[in-house]
């Protein structure tokens, strides 16, 4: 809470503002944008009538045991038998009993019938990526029969409006778990296993993942996001993924490259069309064509890709990041160089 208001660290104010952050934004279970998440909202939107109604009902039953009248007993006296009470109170009990199996039967059933209908959404894939969790970002893979229509990049995925698409999910590491609210519910990755979900997306738009199972010191800092094209401008991105990082344009991008290639970096990363193939950290073959730094730390623009380079550890602590020491002169011009991969 470094940082926070002082408003939101005493006890109770800082609950409406969590549950706020949870559902506005481009990440929100009352915004579904496609059919997964749409009946997954169904389900949530039954569970809560159902806990509600059993609220007020207990609320109500509340109310009326303060309200009724009570008969006074004077002190050593004893309460006079009533007729029938013992089997009011039976009936009672068989009541809330009865109330209670009944409300849980909805809740299975309803659960069942949504669990069912995810299921047949997937039935068919037009699209697979291939989403691998790290300690704290994403690698994303479009993989290709032909290898070199392979594309892989780093905290986005792509994907066309109304075309079922196939996730493969997993973990280099720890646990990890996606979770893309407006698209369908969370699943998680676990090393060594692999799972999967489908989505399938009816808008276009950009959407907030984020790591829903805690990974360690920056959890909170696994987000990626989810865009959502037309199928021509999806088709359109893949041709752009496909070709190799631009050549140095001016004198400071090609020192920028040098800069880049005779340095540690490249122990690391890897941009297609230089000698530069690491596959460790992100592949940093069209990273001016991000949204975000580092899984959603920083927005990408210049200024915060100078100071994540100068200084990781200060942006996100705990990051696998080290810190290279580039001095002034040299940073700007590989800025340079690395703004230019687009």
């Amino acid at each position: 809470m470094r940082g926070a208001p002082v408003s939101l660290l005493r006890p109770g104010r800082g609950v409406p503002f969590l549950v706020l952050t949870a559902c506005s934004g481009p990440q929100s279970m009352l915004d579904p944008a496609g059919g997964q998440a749409a009946r997954i909202g169904v389900m949530g939107w039954i569970l809560l009538a159902g806990c509600a109604f059993v609220y007020a009902v207990v609320l109500l039953w509340l109310l009326w045991a303060l309200t009724r009248r009570h008969r006074w007993v004077e002190p050593g006296g004893t309460l006079p038998r009533q007729a029938g009470g013992e089997r009011r109170l039976t009936n009672g009990l068989v009541a809330w009993v009865a109330g209670t199996v009944l409300i849980l039967f909805v809740f299975v059933t309803a659960s069942y019938a949504v669990d069912k209908s995810l299921t047949h959404l997937a039935n068919r894939e037009e699209v697979v990526v291939e989403v691998e969790g790290k300690q704290w970002w994403w690698t994303v893979r479009y993989p290709d029969d032909d290898p070199s229509r392979s594309i892989t990049t780093a905290n986005e995925i792509h994907l066309p409006v109304g075309v079922p698409v196939r996730v493969k999910l997993k973990a280099a590491d720890v646990i990890h778990s996606l979770w893309i609210p407006n698209l369908h519910g969370k699943l998680d990755l676990i090393p060594g296993r692999d799972n999967e979900l489908f989505l399938n997306a009816d808008r276009e738009g950009t959407f907030r993942g984020q790591c829903a199972e805690f990974c360690g010191l920056q959890h909170a800092h696994m987000a990626l996001d989810v865009i959502v094209h037309s199928r021509a401008a999806f088709d359109a991105w893949k041709e752009a993924q496909l070709a190799p990082a631009p050549a140095p344009a001016d004198e400071a991008q090609a020192r920028g490259q040098a800069l880049f290639l005779t340095s540690a970096c490249t122990m690391c990363h890897g941009i297609r069309g230089t000698p530069a193939s690491a596959s460790v950290a992100p592949d940093l073959t069209h990273l001016a064509s991000r949204r975000s730094i580092a899984a959603g730390a920083l927005p990408y623009n210049r200024g915060n890709l100078a100071g994540w380079i100068a200084d990781p550890q200060r942006i996100k602590p705990g990051n696998h990041m080290p810190l290279v020491g580039v001095p002034p002169s040299d940073l700007q011009a590989l800025v340079a160089y690395l703004d230019s991969l687009k």
